[in-house]
């Protein structure tokens, strides 16, 4: 791993019109843009002014808890990022894809166009998806279960990092004059015949500028976690405060260390919803309009989901009824896990409840001045909290353009962030290695 001066990572988390679910209704905002690619070729030429290494779209593959209030994701990210590719030249693209109802050649090969059309600058998201109302539009009943989804991704990704390594860097020669367009010994079957796929190869497309796209993951549960230690090369996470926020990131490098792999390939990025105001008063009550803005049907709904317990006809002034144990989710238990927390540990009624999530669906909000939200992006980067930050603009455009013009030039000025880009792919943003083709690997050790 190249050493330099420890620099944060900023991510920018797209979502729509904005993260707080009330972002459409906000006079900030116009709700017609969720629909125009033009809004977020804006979006990824905000964040690359701000020299932000990469955007990020999460998806989902149903419509919602309830459409009358409220829709999430729209696009495919994969082809949305495509379009914003083309209107950028640094910021990296990361896209949400699920290995629980994609197959691993297709989608390996979709992640290789975008890496190339972007010249080096594609991630992945993995998940597994745990939706009840995702497993019945592929044809389930019921979600299949937590432990099952990770063993499917563990033998996905091996095989899509196969495909990607499948064409050695030198493989393609596109020599004119002999007629020689690539070398066959460096173009690589990888025969796979696992539990759950059988795979020939090769991919039909070869290596990228960056070799293969990065590796990222979100799930923070104990299969989440020892996933990500064996395969995530930056993870976003959910952390409210500085101290639960140090226990994972030393949980997870250590679990990274076991797996032997370098604690430094692994950035840990805690998601931040800043609310940005002139003064922190002003910040705090740009929060509140959001907050009044909310629609209890729709969040009501969402909470229902994250808990496991229908609460549609629950009071809302009145605390979470008894919540089932942990063992019996089979949706997101990390998520599950950090809402019951924050409602017992604060006592909170399902109306506060709400309202605490309504910005970012437990992802730490924070509402201040721009040298408030520098000052907590720094005291968790400089105390083993954080490598950086997946930040989460409450709304669009607005949101994202004051963090980039406010925030990020006091980041600079301190020496913790960027002046210009030093790299042209999203593994050089990050600060990882280009690996070599383990095709390549095994050629070199034949003949050592």
């Amino acid at each position: 791993m190249t050493q330099s001066p420890k620099q944060l990572n900023l991510n920018a988390f797209l979502m729509g019109v904005g993260h707080h679910e009330a972002a459409w209704r906000h006079p900030r905002t116009e709700a017609h843009r969720v629909l125009e690619v033009k809004h977020f070729q804006e979006l990824a030429q905000i964040a690359e002014r701000g020299k932000l290494d990469s955007v990020f779209f999460a998806d989902g593959l149903a419509i919602g808890p309830r459409v009358e209030h409220n829709t999430q994701a729209i696009f495919e990210p994969i082809t949305l990022l495509t379009a914003m590719a083309v209107v950028t030249e640094h910021v990296g693209l990361i896209a949400t894809a699920s290995t629980g109802y994609n197959e691993p050649y297709n989608l390996a090969r979709k992640f290789a166009s975008l890496d190339h059309i972007s010249g080096g600058r594609a991630g992945w998201n993995i998940v597994t998806s745990g939706g009840e109302d995702e497993a019945r539009n592929f044809g389930y009943d019921e979600t299949p279960d937590h432990a099952g989804r990770y063993d499917r991704a563990a033998e996905f990704v091996d095989v899509a990092v196969s495909l990607w390594d499948s064409w050695e860097d030198d493989a393609l020669e596109l020599d004119s004059e002999t007629g020689r367009f690539a070398d066959p010994s460096k173009v690589h079957t990888v025969d796979h015949e696992g539990e759950r796929f059988r795979v020939r190869g090769p991919l039909n497309a070869p290596r990228s500028a960056q070799g293969r796209p990065v590796l990222v993951q979100a799930g923070s549960s104990e299969s989440g976690k020892n996933f990500a230690a064996a395969y995530a090369e930056a993870v976003f996470t959910a952390q409210r405060t500085l101290a639960e926020g140090q226990d994972f990131y030393r949980d997870l490098k250590a679990r990274v260390i076991k797996a032997g792999r370098d604690p430094q390939s692994l950035k840990i990025l805690p998601g931040i919803v800043p609310f940005i105001g002139a003064t922190e008063d002003e910040a705090k009550a740009l929060e509140q309009e959001f907050t009044d803005l909310i629609s209890p049907a729709y969040s009501l709904r969402q909470l229902s989901r994250m808990v496991g317990v229908d609460l549609t006809e629950h009071s809302l002034d009145a605390p979470l009824p008894p919540l089932p144990p942990i063992d019996e989710i089979q949706g997101n238990k990390s998520r599950y896990q950090l809402v019951k927390d924050l409602a017992e540990n604060e006592g909170l009624t399902v109306r506060q409840l709400i309202a605490k999530l309504g910005g970012g669906r437990g992802h730490r909000t924070f509402a201040g001045t721009p040298e408030q939200i520098a000052d907590e992006i720094q005291l968790w980067f400089e105390n083993d909290a954080a490598d950086g930050f997946n930040v989460m603009p409450p709304y669009l455009p607005g949101g994202l353009e004051d963090f980039t013009a406010l925030v990020v030039p006091i980041l600079q000025a301190r020496g913790l962030f960027r002046t210009d880009y030093t790299a042209t792919t999203l593994r050089g943003h990050y600060g990882l290695d280009r690996p070599e083709s383990r095709y390549a690997d095994r050629r070199h050790a034949a003949t050592a």
